[in-house]
């Protein structure tokens, strides 16, 4: 009889568990930790505009700097490159575009650090993306839509990450 009495207790209490819990959780406001992406979410944007509109189909990685491209410049084109390549057999399926905010040509010197990288002068576009596009690596979809902003100074290896998540279930692209 106290065995019989025990497992219906036990019963009992796993089956108020879920009901307990979730009520202390509703009204202490709790929430979950950290999101799993490292950039920043946004609800997809639309971009238009000749570089886009040509890179369709390919998930891009881009960039906005001035042509005569500081340190800070050349690092987060590496960091392109370099994220890009981290993908492996998914490579293919990415694509980095610099857009140069200014009217001066790139430094001939650049050109071989970042062979297969799309270079639009195009500085039009630039109202289409939030924040201070300068400090920032975005993400577009293959639909042409933003969808991630990275930090300023990012960190490559969380990037990638990122990217690799997206690759493994994204269907498009």
């Amino acid at each position: 009889m106290k065995i019989l009495q025990n497992k219906l207790i036990l019963i009992g209490v796993v089956c108020a568990a879920p009901l307990v819990l979730g009520t202390l959780a509703y009204f202490h406001r709790w929430t979950p930790g950290e999101s799993g992406s490292y950039g920043e979410l946004f609800a997809p944007r639309a971009l238009s505009g000749p570089p886009f509109d040509q890179l369709r189909g390919k998930w891009l990685l881009v960039s906005f700097d001035s042509a005569a491209c500081d340190a800070r410049c050349e690092r987060k084109l590496y960091y392109l490159r370099q994220v890009r390549r981290a993908q492996g057999g998914e490579m293919e399926r990415v694509e980095r575009l610099w857009v140069v905010t200014d009217s001066a040509v790139p430094r001939r010197d650049l050109f071989p650090a970042i062979e297969g990288t799309y270079v639009a002068a195009d500085h039009r576009v630039v109202p289409q993306f939030p924040g201070n596009v300068a400090e920032h690596i975005y993400l577009v979809d293959p639909l042409g839509n933003l969808i991630l902003r990275f930090p300023p100074d990012p960190d490559p290896s969380r990037i990638i990450k990122d990217l690799e998540r997206l690759l493994k279930y994204s269907r498009i692209g």
